[in-house]
This record gives structure tokens, C-alpha cells and sequence, in this order.
């Protein structure tokens, strides 16, 4: 969905940073910044800053810095639109209604009523639940040890023995059989006919990160089958990429997950303090669920049930989440069966002590993996030796594949070189390597000079917007066409733009950056970390060297882009060499 600048940047200036930060964070005035505890990492000594002359904010302690909409973005984890959907609520700014094909609008329309008849019927469970039918469900959940304001935190509800009694409540509200269908909550077939999908049934409310109920999940009172039922596939409920708890945990602010196999599990974690909790919705942990964690955190504790499935369960989970991006971490739930029996048998503080004890989910792989070979004969630790290499041999990265090596070799009493060789065999064995290994050294050198271009090209422009008589010297030599990275240059581009209108404003450049992996990247930008510079002399001759350096890598690239017949390129580069070597014997001052 596309909204222009004016518009971004009317719901912008209405929203003064200061005001809304302040509903998040405690601010305290210190000169002319505002500063308090940072809300994206753990401290204890403010070096959260909030501008209210930039309209931006930094922290000085982990690098997290931009707009108005950067900080809603990355603490509700909104899109870019949903931030400036909120921020223009706040403001009382009216967005332009998009145009939508006929299709288009009518599956908007059937989303939203979908979504209000899962609303109505979660409230109809709940009143279940609190009334005479729901009495037996309600002890239930007493008795599990839940509390009344966690029961209403989470909606809990009851689907009584009556099997058309939410069918029949729906129809009264106007809601045709089509539409009850389409939400998953009545089924059809010849014996029966119309029944609900749910009876006799404790409710779990299933909600996306938006709050909006979804989905539900029901546990059986009695002996019936299944014990668990999950809403099917909808419109609005995909369950293999939705996890139960999302919506309370990502505003945990904790820096990882702890992923469960149960609604209780989730709940009891909550009610004890860990709400950080979250669970797959009766599936096994797929790459779409992996990919929603990676929008919150990058660690994840995986808190599956201690018995055989709970531990294949972890087996497959940790690989999808790497691939990912995402460590793991085990936790042993010994000699309980799952979190819920954890907790209500030796509380919050023993369960703390297990998270510190969580095991890497490699070495807890490997620790599985020994339990299949006799470690007390020499044919069997060799064995179990060379399927470790194997493992080991599957990590891409050499300086992370060594590290385990190392760890491995540590744990089980193998020489680091032995078990590196062993590793390389396997490598070889398996297809993963050749017997005679390339050097990498020329590749790793060229992304080493590519990593450190595109941080002096960042530092650039970070100087260029904190000091306006730093702009003025650098322009002198380094024009937007210099930054070679297309993000880079656009940025530089609408820079010089202000600077020619005297008017900047580097809050403003970001609204023109909608998309949420650039808007974050441009606000990495405005604040990347430079090394502090004590003395005159020692930035003068920083200033001098990053210039020198991110001109000579445009005449390079421009060198190696230039069409033999282009005389007047060849021209500007030989005139663009001729100013390096000036700039060379030049003496940069700053002022």
C-alpha cells in the first residue's frame, strides 16, 4: 500500500517524537535532548536520547536510533504502514482511502467479517464460561491453577454440550451459514447436518499480533476425542504461520522466545512471570513460524514436553531454526513432563535456573546422538565421532564451524586437531568439500575492503548530518553519484537536496523510505558508530582519509562500468584521479 510524502511526512510533524516516546519511555530534559532508559535493550543508566530539534531519537548504549515511525515500528513491530496508520489515528490525520480492484474489496470485506464473527463467538465462550453451563470448565481451569485476571487476559471461554448453540447465536446476529462455514466454526455432514465445530469444549482463543481472534483451539471436558481441536485453515487462520501467545509476547521486551507445544504451557508461563512465552498452533515447527520469530527476536528457548516426541520435536525444530537466523537453546523440563507441571511443582525461580542451564541446541543434538552408541567401547566412540564430524561438517561458515569443533572436542574428551581432520574427511566423504581445499583469502579480502567501503560511505553521511560545516568541506570532493551503493546514493541525493534549501532534516528523508528492511537500514545510517576521535588532528585526518577512500572507490567503479568509446567519462575520471592526488598533499581543517 503506497501513501505519498506529503502525506507521511503531515502524519509525521503532527506526531512530535518527544510526545509519543514519552508514552513508552520515561523521559527526563537534559539540555536540549531528552533522555531515559533505553527500550530495546537491558540497562541500568540512560543513554536513550530523543531529539526534539531532529525529531529523532539514539541510543548511545546498543545503536538503535530514527524517526517517529522507526521506534513505533520496532516496538509495536509494525509494518511502516501500520505505524503511520497509528500515528495518523493519533494525530487525527485522515489517510486517503485506497483504490481496490472489485476482488480485491471483496475479500477485504469477507476478512473483516470473518474476523468479527471470531470476535463474537470468543465473547460468546467467555460468557459460557462465567455462567451456570461453564461451571465445570471454569473449576477446571481453577484447579489447573489459573487465576481470574489470567483467564481474562488470555479470553478463556467454554463451548457448552449443546451442539448448535454458537451456530444458532450467530444466525440470530445475521450471519449466514456460508460465512459461519467459512470461519470454521460449524461443520456439515448427512447424519447431522448443521453442528458446531466446538462443544463441551474449553476455549482458547487463538489471536495474531494485532489482537484480532483469529482462530480458537479446544480441550475436551471428559474423555472424548480428540483432546485437542483446532480451528481449520481460514481466510484469516493459516496455523503454520500464527503462534499462540504472539500477540502478549512481543511486547515482552525480552530479548528471546520460549517456544512451547501448549496453550497451558503458554498460559501457566505467562501467569508466572515468563511472558515471553509462545506456541505452534498443534503443529510441529515450520519455516513459517520461524520466519515470524525472526521479526521479534533472533534466540529462542525451546521448552518442548521431556518426553520422546517433545525431544524429536526440539530435533527438527532446531535446523528450521537456523536456517532462519535464529539460535536455540533446549531446556530440560525433568523430571515434570512440561512447562505447566514445571512451574506449579517448583515455581518460577527453579525454571529461571533451568533457562540459565539451557543447552546449545547443537550440543543438545549431539547429546541425543550419543545415546545410540556404546561410549564405553572404542568402536563405538569412534563411531559416534565421525557422525559428529558429519554435523559439524554441515556448518558453512569456517569461523563458526570451528568454534563448535572446539566446543565438541572440549565436551568429549577428542584432540581439537583430530576431530578437525575428522571433520574435513567427512566434508570431503560427503560431497561438501573437495580433497584439496581453495583458498579463500582473496574472497574474504574482497568482502572485507566491500564491508569497509559501505562503513566509510555510513560514516559520511552520518557527519554530514550532525555538522553542517562538515557537509560543506566534504561536498567539495564527494558528490551523491560518489556513494555506490544505490540506498546510499538516494539518501546522499535527497541530503544534498536539503542542504541546497537550507532546510535539513534527516527525520523527513526517512519517509521516503516505506519499505521496512530500507527504513530501518536509512535509520542505521543516520547513526552509525564511529570511533571517538579525540583531538583536531586526528579528525582532521579521519575526514581526510574516508573522503580519499570513498572517492577512490567511485573512480574505480566507475572505471570498470566505462564503454571504451565514452571519451567524456574517460575524461571526468582522469579530472576525478587528478583531485584524489591533490586531495592526497591537501591539509583538511576543521574549524
Amino acid at each position: 500500500m503506497y501513501y505519498s510524502e506529503d502525506i507521511v511526512e503531515e502524519v509525521r510533524m503532527k506526531n512530535d517524537i518527544v510526545d509519543v516516546i514519552s508514552g513508552y519511555v520515561k523521559l527526563q530534559k537534559k539540555g536540549s535532548s531528552y533522555f531515559g532508559l533505553c527500550p530495546f535493550h537491558s540497562e541500568k543508566s540512560p543513554s536513550f536520547s530523543v531529539s526534539r530539534d531532529k525529531q529523532m531519537y539514539y541510543c548511545f548504549g546498543c545503536g538503535a536510533g530514527g524517526n517517529v515511525f522507526t521506534f513505533i515500528m520496532e516496538y509495536e513491530n509494525y509494518s511502516f504502514v501500520e505505524a503511520l496508520k497509528m500515528l495518523a489515528e493519533r494525530a487525527g490525520v485522515e489517510l486517503p482511502e485506497m483504490e481496490y480492484s472489485k476482488e480485491a474489496k471483496e475479500k477485504a470485506n469477507l476478512k473483516n467479517t470473518l474476523l468479527e464473527m471470531n470476535k463474537l463467538a470468543a465473547r460468546y465462550f467467555y460468557s459460557q464460561l462465567k455462567g451456570k453451563n461453564g461451571e465445570h470448565a471454569y473449576r477446571y481451569l481453577t484447579d489447573r491453577g489459573l487465576t481470574d485476571t489470567t483467564i481474562t487476559q488470555f479470553g478463556l471461554g467454554y463451548s457448552n454440550k449443546y451442539s448448535d448453540d454458537l451456530y444458532k447465536f450467530l444466525r440470530e446476529k445475521g450471519y449466514s451459514d456460508d460465512l459461519i462455514r467459512q470461519a470454521g466454526l460449524i461443520n456439515t455432514d448427512e447424519k447431522h447436518g448443521i453442528y458446531d465445530k466446538f462443544w463441551n469444549r474449553v476455549m482458547f482463543p487463538i489471536m495474531d499480533a494485532n489482537n484480532r481472534v483469529i482462530g480458537f483451539g479446544g480441550r475436551v471436558m471428559g474423555d472424548g476425542k480428540p483432546k485437542y481441536l483446532n480451528s481449520p485453515e481460514t481466510l484469516i487462520f493459516d496455523k503454520s504461520r500464527n503462534l499462540y501467545g504472539l500477540h502478549r509476547a512481543r511486547t515482552s521486551r525480552k530479548p528471546y522466545f520460549l517456544i512451547c507445544e501448549g496453550y497451558m504451557d503458554v498460559i501457566s508461563l505467562h501467569q508466572a512471570g515468563f511472558t515471553n512465552a509462545v506456541a505452534s498452533l498443534g503443529t510441529a515447527l515450520t519455516a513459517g513460524h520461524a520466519s515470524l520469530i525472526k521479526r521479534y527476536v533472533s534466540e529462542v528457548y525451546l521448552t518442548y514436553d521431556s518426553d520422546e516426541a517433545g525431544t524429536k520435536a526440539a530435533l527438527r525444530a532446531v535446523p528450521i531454526l537456523k536456517e532462519a537466523g535464529i539460535s536455540a537453546k533446549v531446556i530440560r523440563m525433568d523430571p515434570y513432563k512440561d512447562p505447566d507441571e514445571f512451574i506449579k511443582n517448583l515455581g518460577a525461580e527453579a525454571f529461571e535456573q533451568r533457562i540459565g542451564k539451557a543447552r546449545n541446541g547443537f550440543m543438545f543434538s549431539l547429546e541425543i546422538l550419543e545415546r545410540q552408541y556404546d561410549m564405553h567401547t572404542p568402536e563405538g566412540k569412534t563411531e559416534f565421532y565421525y557422525e559428529a564430524a558429519k554435523r559439524l561438517a554441515q556448518f558453512e561458515e569456517e569461523i563458526e564451524r570451528n568454534n563448535y569443533i572446539d566446543a565438541v572436542a572440549e565436551a568429549y574428551h577428542i584432540g581439537y586437531d583430530s576431530l578437525r581432520k575428522l571433520v574435513a574427511k567427512a566434508a570431503v566423504q560427503s560431497g561438501m568439500a573437495s580433497p584439496v581445499a581453495r583458498p579463500r583469502t582473496t574472497h574474504a579480502k574482497e568482502q572485507q575492503k566491500e564491508d569497509g567501503m559501505l562503513q566509510s560511505q555510513k560514516i559520511l553521511l552520518t557527519w554530514m548530518i550532525e555538522d553542517e560545516s562538515l557537509f560543506g568541506m566534504i561536498r567539495k570532493y564527494i558528490m551523491p553519484e560518489d556513494f555506490t551503493t544505490k540506498l546510499y546514493r538516494t539518501v546522499a541525493l535527497l541530503l544534498y537536496e536539503q542542504y541546497e534549501k537550507g532546510e535539513v532534516n534527516p527525520a523527513k528523508i526517512m519517509n521516503h523510505f516505506t519499505d521496512e528492511e530500507e527504513h530501518r537500514e536509512v535509520a542505521a545510517l543516520f547513526h552509525t558508530k564511529i570511533r571517538e576521535l579525540t583531538t583536531k588532528s586526528e579528525q582532521e585526518k579521519a575526514l581526510k582519509e574516508t573522503i580519499i577512500r570513498v572517492k577512490e572507490n567511485s573512480i574505480e567503479t566507475a572505471t570498470r562500468n566505462l564503454e571504451p568509446t565514452d571519451i567524456v567519462g574517460l575524461q571526468r575520471l582522469m579530472e576525478s584521479k587528478r583531485a584524489v592526488q591533490d586531495l592526497q598533499k591537501l591539509h583538511i581543517s576543521i574549524n
